[in-house]
């Protein structure tokens, strides 16, 4: 974990419990939200064997945010998969408060985020966010009050009869995001969800995002290439080796930096930050740019 009461420059290496000592707060007995131990996942076979993760141990806390920065191919949208239980891990093992991921996703107990909307054209918005309600059988008069409730949330309430096509890519996200917490899921899974947008429209969303999770106190993991980003949005920043995909780093932000406006982002600290995260990655053999 990244000590920064030295240069960012230099970094320095914890273990997954240290780290997780440093988390935000839960109530005493509470379940982590994710618990992954020496998770290896292997693709192909043989010669053809791809090895994109290997060794991962990772917590994250009830009601915190982390963030999973690397180089492309390091396989983090592949541990955030393996979470999700859209995938198996080759070893190891995967805890969803306490659950396997297998009954985490049965129980409805994470909502999961893309870089694309993927909303159904041909479904209003209101319809859209409904979907899961309605799959799960929630009665009408529930799924009407909810939608509203997540509507209200996300500020489209005025749109509830528009169709995705009638959206900005930035309203079609907030979308997908009201989607994702329609069954009030205790865990929010990420991957790269405004890495599509421009960067106002970025900026504008991680700031929705933030007070989203401050009013529903759901946990994140969240997949991004932006370091700024990782840094303002997060507890902590993971920092991902190439492939084979291995934690290398953890960088803790401080709680000066934990208000989260738009003045974090000229506080001396969010500089720091930056920087020993991108230290942290400068340990690999990926170039600078395509961290950005």
């Amino acid at each position: 974990m990244t000590d920064l009461s030295k240069t960012p420059e230099k970094t320095a290496q914890k273990t997954a419990e240290q780290a997780t000592d440093q988390a935000g707060p839960a109530p005493f007995g509470t379940p982590a939200a994710i618990t992954v131990t020496g998770v290896d996942r292997v693709f192909g076979k043989r010669k053809r064997e791809v090895v994109a993760l290997s060794a991962v141990d990772l917590t994250v806390a009830a009601g915190e945010f982390v963030s999973l920065i690397g180089p492309s191919g390091c396989g983090k949208s592949t541990l955030l998969r393996l979470v999700a239980d859209l995938d198996q891990p080759s070893g190891g093992t995967i805890a969803v408060f306490d659950k396997s991921a297998e009954q985490a996703r049965l129980d409805q107990d994470y909502g999961i985020a893309f870089q694309q909307a993927g909303l159904l054209p041909w479904r209003t918005v209101a319809a859209n966010v409904e979907l899961p309600l309605k799959l799960h059988g929630a009665g009408s008069a529930e799924r009407k009050a909810r939608v509203a409730e997540l509507l209200d949330l996300v500020g489209l309430t005025d749109f509830a009869k528009s169709r995705p096509d009638q959206l900005s890519g930035g309203m079609q996200q907030r979308v997908a995001i009201a989607r994702a917490l329609a069954e009030q899921p205790r865990l929010l899974l990420m991957d790269e969800p405004f890495g599509a947008l421009d960067e106002i429209t970025r900026e504008r969303l991680q700031a929705e995002l933030v007070r989203i999770c401050r009013e529903t106190g759901a946990a994140v993991l969240f997949v991004t290439h932006s370091i700024p980003e990782a840094v303002f949005l997060s507890d902590r920043v993971v920092v991902m080796t190439p492939r084979p995909g291995r934690i290398t780093d953890v960088v803790t932000v401080p709680e000066t930096l934990r208000a989260r406006t738009d003045a974090t982002r000229d506080h001396a600290d969010f500089l720091h930050t930056v920087a020993a995260v991108r230290a942290a990655l400068h340990g690999g053999h990926e170039p600078a740019e395509d961290l950005a």
